[in-house]
């Protein structure tokens, strides 16, 4: 019986990495040409949405408002920390979000950002390219249910959700699309932003433009 249960969440863990396999990788015939040019570049807080796929009897739509603004912060920082540690392996600067996001702000621009064009957000930022991503996350299974999964079978089919990360990168002086990379990702218990950040990176690193 317990070579059934093992054998099946040995199947399952298979199944979801899979999915995680699955990525799409643009890039713009002018995209070597034009990142050339480029010095500095933004990286702009994260578009996130968390859902569920089933909504707990106590689900606090503010309560997950606040949830999803918290995580956008945390994975904009957690990005800039990851590609400074890293920073003589690109072949540009990346400028500190606390100065994008008073830019920000100052500007009237940090909860509208999607309102406004990307030249338009690189002239209040002065910078040459702007990173803009976006990770919808669905939880699928409760924490404490993966706890005892992951206690069961020794780390196998301790997947808590299913995320989505899309990362683009634009031109500053005409906003066109240069980059765009998109993959499935499933999320673990043990999960913290800086984590998560480090899984993305790296399966980011082998097609991201700024890698010398």
């Amino acid at each position: 019986m317990k070579k059934l249960i093992l054998a099946a969440a040995m199947l399952i863990n298979l199944g979801a990495y899979a999915q995680e396999g699955a990525k799409q990788v643009f890039e713009s015939p002018k995209m070597k040409e034009t990142i050339l040019k480029h010095k500095v570049v933004a990286i702009l807080p994260f578009e996130t949405g968390i859902s569920y796929k089933r909504p707990p009897k106590n689900f606090d739509a503010e309560a997950n408002k606040q949830e999803e603004k918290k995580l956008s912060r945390d994975l904009q920082n957690e990005m800039f920390t990851f590609l400074l540690r890293k920073k003589e392996n690109y072949s540009v600067d990346f400028q500190d979000p606390d100065k994008t996001n008073t830019l920000l702000r100052k500007a009237g621009a940090f909860d509208k950002i999607d309102e406004i064009g990307i030249d338009s957000l690189a002239k209040i930022l002065g910078v040459d390219a702007i990173i803009k991503c976006s990770y919808s996350y669905e939880k699928t299974s409760s924490e404490g249910a993966a706890i005892a999964k992951t206690i069961l079978f020794g780390g196998l089919g301790s997947k808590t959700g299913s995320g989505q990360l899309v990362m683009q990168i634009k031109n500053a002086n005409d906003g066109e699309l240069l980059w765009r990379f998109s993959k499935a990702m499933d999320d673990g218990v043990f999960s913290s932003a800086g984590q998560l950040m480090e899984r993305m990176m790296r399966k980011v690193s082998r097609n991201f433009p700024y890698e010398k």
